[in-house]
């Protein structure tokens, strides 16, 4: 049997991957999502001479993508990955944040690290100082800001004239307010600057707000914010034998240190609200609801028929192979970009299953390592193919529970995954009758699939099966 669970916010900071933009997925509503970071200097205090003017700032963070072909005049051609919505186009405002994000929270006494959860936007929002700092004229760079898939070209001049042209990934990379670094850096008092804890609680860091634009739905990407950097480039004076010269000097600013996802959802598919708040935990629900975020999950009880698993006990079968095998809703999910991978897990203890830990498989792509455990999409064997099944093999668990009649029956859970090596656990903000955790890699992930699940009413051979090969002793 296998019910729907409404996740809500959730403690997002520090993620290794996080969502910025806007999706807007028919199956489920939109999500839109900000993000707050704080600041670090790659060298503590840098000493900063005489004189010195701004030649430039640029906030450069990379996307993921793939190199697909390179030119003979040495340009390159690149795919990008976790992109969805393509290059429809968001408003993207960054500010400086007011708001000091502490590492640990007062409030225990066993100094745990401070939790930020997906639902404060509106705290970060409010804490925002001054005007955005990517106040470019050109609107790709704000207003009409997108992902763009093209690389980064960079050309500078020597002295004596030679051009030199830099090629780099394609990168989130916006020209920021000369003036705001030179008040907050270059004309910093130096206690400001002796160490990155000085620093962070001077400079506390940046808030990046998504806004819709008009006529567009809107994009979003998943990015490794802990990646980029802040170059700040500048001339100061040099003495040298009574002789003064300008001399090009940087400063570079890491965006590392706490970061936090916040995530707004908003015109929410009402079949899906429905489903999450009126789950049936008797006969199963028709249809098993996953989605990423603060979105939802499903629960799975295996063996709930009374004397299920005694009988299969006392006739002493020998388990070869089981899995259990989702089939998705085609019909519910025909405009919506489908999720690669789900992700299956003790529910009861908040840890992996059995057959997680046992398996050592590895693939070139780590999207899809563990692929004996799976979990992964199955499509159609068209080009670009819709997914029918996800199957997750559960042979060790199923294993155990048949060989000793004192191991625990425990409740499984089901979520969307954005990395399958992300096995650890965050905390909700509310704890529902289940759990106070939920699987890290899922609130990375911001897609969602329908399921078809174990009530009755759905056809047998779309219904959620537990498929188990035996052996019968002699």
């Amino acid at each position: 049997m296998a019910h729907n669970q409404k996740i809500g916010p959730v403690d997002s900071n520090n993620l290794p991957i996080n969502a910025l933009g806007i999706y807007d997925d028919p199956a489920f509503g939109k999500t839109t999502a900000h993000f707050a970071t704080q600041l670090s200097l790659s060298s503590i205090a840098p000493t900063i001479g005489a004189n010195a003017v701004i030649d430039s700032v640029y906030l450069s963070v990379p996307y993921f993508s793939t190199l697909k072909t390179t030119n003979s005049d040495g340009s390159h051609v690149y795919e990008l990955d976790s992109i969805y919505g393509g290059q429809s186009p968001i408003k993207l405002s960054i500010y400086e944040s007011g708001y000091y994000m502490r590492d640990l929270d007062p409030a225990t006494s066993f100094q745990e690290s401070q939790k930020y959860f997906t639902d404060q936007n509106v705290v970060f929002d409010n804490a925002k100082l001054g005007t955005r700092l990517n106040n470019s004229s050109n609107p790709s760079q704000n207003d009409l800001f997108f992902f763009d898939s093209k690389e980064i070209v960079q050309k500078t001049t020597a002295t004596d004239g030679k051009v030199t042209t830099t090629r780099s990934v394609p990168a989130m990379r916006l020209k920021l307010s000369d003036s705001f670094f030179r008040d907050k850096i270059l004309n910093a008092s130096s206690d400001k600057l002796v160490s990155n804890e000085a620093f962070k609680n001077y400079f506390r860091g940046l808030y990046f707000k998504v806004e819709t634009v008009s006529g567009s739905a809107g994009s979003m990407a998943m990015m490794n914010f802990k990646s980029g950097k802040i170059i700040i480039s500048y001339t100061e004076d040099q003495v040298s034998n009574n002789v003064t010269t300008r001399v090009p000097k940087t400063i570079e600013l890491n965006l590392t240190g706490n970061s936090v996802s916040l995530l707004d959802q908003s015109n929410l598919n009402a079949s899906y609200i429905n489903a999450v708040t009126n789950p049936n935990s008797s006969l199963g629900d028709a249809n098993l609801y996953l989605k990423g975020g603060e979105g939802s999950m499903a629960v799975i009880d295996l063996f709930k028929t009374p004397g299920e698993l005694d009988l299969i006990r006392s006739r002493g079968w020998l388990i070869n192979e089981a899995n259990l095998i989702f089939h998705i809703d085609a019909t519910k999910m025909a405009s919506s970009t489908e999720p690669n991978r789900v992700y299956l897990y003790d529910l009861t203890h908040n840890k992996p299953v059995v057959d997680y830990y046992l398996d050592a498989t590895n693939s070139s792509d780590a999207k899809k390592s563990k692929y004996v455990f799976s979990g992964l999409i199955n499509k159609e064997a068209v080009t670009n193919g819709r997914g029918q099944t996800y199957k997750i093999r559960i042979t060790n668990q199923i294993r155990n529970l048949v060989k000793h009649a004192d191991s625990t029956n425990v409740k499984l859970g089901l979520v969307v995954t954005e990395n399958i090596s992300e096995s650890s656990f965050v905390k909700l903000r509310n704890a529902n009758s289940f759990s106070a955790k939920i699987v890290k890699a899922s609130v990375m992930n911001p897609l969602g699939t329908i399921l078809y699940g174990t009530h009755p009413s759905i056809p047998e051979d779309k219904r959620l099966k537990l498929q188990i090969y035996y052996t019968k002793p002699n």
